[in-house]
Formats: C-alpha cells, sequence, structure tokens
C-alpha cells in the first residue's frame, strides 16, 4: 500500500469531483510523490460556461497545474481495495465518479 489507510480516507473526504489541486497542496497533504508525478497535468478553461472555467485565487485563469481531485479518488480506491474496474465510471461525471467512489468505500 502506497498509503496509509486513514490518511487516504482523510483524502477522499476531501474530495468533490469538481476541484484541480495544486502540486504544492498535494505534497501538503500527505499525497504520495509518484501519485502526484503520475496525476498531475496542465488543464485548460473553458469559457463556454462557468463550470468549464479555473479559478485560482478567486480569479479566472486560462491554465492550471495540478491534480484533479476525481483522479485522485480513483487512485485512493485502488489502494483502499475498491474495484474501479465494476463501478461503472465511463458514463458518470468527475462529481459522480467521487460520489460512487465514496459510497463503495462506506458499503466496504
Amino acid at each position: 500500500m502506497d498509503i496509509r489507510r486513514d490518511r487516504a480516507l482523510a483524502l477522499l473526504s476531501q474530495c468533490r469531483g469538481d476541484e484541480i489541486w495544486s502540486v504544492e497542496y498535494c505534497i501538503e497533504q500527505g499525497v504520495p510523490k509518484h501519485w502526484i508525478d503520475k496525476l498531475s497535468d496542465a488543464y485548460e478553461s473553458g469559457y463556454q460556461n462557468d463550470t468549464q472555467t479555473i479559478y485560482a485565487d478567486n480569479r479566472m485563469t486560462n491554465q492550471y497545474h495540478g491534480v484533479r481531485d476525481s483522479d485522485l479518488a480513483i487512485e485512493l480506491a485502488k489502494s483502499l481495495g475498491i474495484a474501479v474496474s465494476e463501478l461503472g465510471f465511463e458514463t458518470l461525471g468527475q462529481k459522480s465518479i467521487v460520489k460512487a467512489i465514496k459510497q463503495a468505500v462506506m458499503e466496504g
């Protein structure tokens, strides 16, 4: 296991499915470095509606480098022994993915 169960559950509780965590924040929260390296990317804002726009320090930004909390939730689920391939993520949005993972963890 790459991460202690209590730390994984604490991180999962912070995931909402609509945020991009900065690399610095991930480090502060104890996300394993190799997960950050694997999951971090540069994301671009879309401006067709507000849900596609990325905000940093309460201001719109064109690009942001970090880790999507939904991707982190998937990695956390794997570390907790959840068979993510059985949750049917293909048709779910990011928030629904995190909700499904949290539900699967609660159901044990």
